[in-house]
């Protein structure tokens, strides 16, 4: 900081810093008070008043809940080797197959998963297609569609995991994803998106939510070299700018240009 009294140019980049470098709100907001102590007892105008700065820790606050509040990505390998230990010879397993490889596949929302009715599912030779109703991106209710594609190994196949799941629940409308009793006895209440998230987490660890699904679609999406109007295709984003939000690049080496520099 520049000795008093402080531009508001001077600490806006001083609370920029701090943010960059992982400080929490608080401390922030600590340093912000001290800031304006100072100018208040040296008599001068505190640049903490500024309308710009007020903005700008706003904006710090969002920042720094949306990256709490972000669920964690897994990497492809340990999603294959978690969908390859499930126990598939009971319905529950077949059930969690399903949810998990059809959740990760089509860019799923808990909350669209546990909408989701046999009556919504369209299948066909080259795929499946999944009609939404209603989703956060679509408060209007107009129709939007998910498409899910065969995958060559059959262990991983989101459809003909869900074609077996059908299979054994053995309708033809009604919830995708019901509830089973203890002893494998199918219900007729759809799984809610709490049920939903435990069932992740069982799998795929507890630093893991069933939004780790959808996240972790956009990471490996972009990381195979897809362009954002593809991913916004499937997860129904209305601006590449979320993409960019929801994608988890955390290996410095990996997705970086300088390796394609040409020196």
């Amino acid at each position: 900081m520049e000795p008093l009294p402080a531009s508001v140019e001077a600490l806006a980049g001083f609370l920029t810093e701090l943010a960059e470098a992982g400080k929490k709100v608080a401390t922030i907001q600590r340093h912000t008070a001290a800031i304006a102590k100072a100018h208040e007892l040296a008599g001068l105008d505190s640049p903490t008043a500024d309308k710009k700065i007020k903005v700008l820790l706003k904006g710090i606050a969002r920042e720094k809940k949306t990256r709490i509040k972000q669920a964690a990505a897994f990497t492809l390998a340990t999603f294959k080797r978690t969908i390859k230990s499930i126990d598939v010879s009971t319905p529950t397993g077949l059930r969690n197959r399903a949810l998990l490889l059809l959740g990760f596949t089509g860019a799923f929302r808990r909350s669209e998963l546990e909408a989701l009715n046999i009556e919504h599912l369209a299948f066909d030779e080259d795929g499946l297609v999944v009609s939404l109703d209603q989703s956060k991106t679509n408060q209007l209710g107009q129709a939007e569609e998910k498409a899910i594609f065969y995958s060559p190994d059959s262990a991983l196949c989101p459809i003909r995991s869900l074609q077996a799941w059908l299979r054994v629940l053995d309708r033809t409308e009604g919830c995708v994803f019901v509830s089973l009793r203890k002893n494998q006895q199918l219900t007729t209440r759809r799984m809610t998106t709490k049920y939903i998230n435990l069932i992740t987490q069982q799998y795929l660890g507890t630093g893991y939510t069933a939004h780790s699904l959808r996240a972790s679609f956009v990471t490996v999406s972009k990381l195979n070299g897809a362009d954002d109007s593809k991913v916004m295709n499937q997860t129904k984003h209305k601006t590449s700018a979320m993409i960019r939000r929801y994608t988890r690049l955390d290996n410095v080496r990996q997705h970086n240009s300088a390796k394609e520099l040409g020196l």
